[in-house]
């Protein structure tokens, strides 16, 4: 049988060390090559052409897991790819399934079943546990938050604390319409106020 090909994309090299060090004890998984960040592993991948990617969530700056999800499955031959994280809320969940993720993994699971989860997701099956499966079968019959992308990098930026005039000069816009952005977001998150704003952001998982 011909060994899996894995890549790896977590920023901190600690966990990716750890991880092809689990996989040395199992011949049908071969990593072929890690990456850093989303960025990187979009352009390693469409060089090395894996099986699998096996992507964290949180990468630090630049594109998030699921994102760089989304951008790997836009590629042809496009890997299955397995979110590995230490996040578990429904929202998170739910964009990773959305943008294309064949599995979604705590990285307390067992190593076995991490392995398992490579062999199913290259075979074109779904992996997520009894309970995130029920979670995001029950996500997708509610109704989610429907923000545009630059009000979420509105949001975004407002969680790190930026200013109106900060966040009109990182997005090239007015500070008039940052306020606009504002009063959508703000009606869109049944909130009143900046603070209330981020809080449920990080509630729902948009931060």
């Amino acid at each position: 049988m011909t060994a899996l090909q894995v890549m790896l994309v977590d920023d901190h090299p600690i966990v990716r060390a750890g991880l092809r060090a689990l996989f040395t004890a199992h011949p049908d998984v071969d990593i072929i090559a890690e990456a850093a960040t989303g960025e990187e592993a979009v352009v390693l991948a469409a060089k090395l052409q894996p099986d699998v990617v096996l992507c964290d969530l949180r990468l630090g700056e630049g594109m998030d897991g699921v994102r760089t999800t989304a951008a790997l499955r836009r590629q042809d031959p496009a890997p299955a790819v397995i979110i590995l994280t230490t996040f578990d809320r429904d929202a998170e969940i739910l964009g990773a399934v959305e943008a294309g993720a064949a599995g979604y993994l705590l990285k307390d699971s067992p190593p076995e079943a991490i392995v398992a989860a490579i062999g199913q997701a290259a075979a074109g099956k779904l992996v997520l546990t009894p309970q995130l499966n029920a979670r995001v079968a029950k996500a997708l019959r509610s109704p989610r938050l429907q923000l545009t992308e630059r009000e979420l990098e509105v949001l975004r930026m407002l969680d790190t604390g930026a200013s109106n005039r900060e966040i009109a000069k990182e997005l090239f816009v007015t500070e008039a319409t940052v306020k606009t952005h504002l009063v959508h977001i703000f009606d869109k998150l049944g909130v009143t106020n900046r603070s209330r704003a981020i809080s449920v952001a990080r509630e729902t998982g948009l931060v």
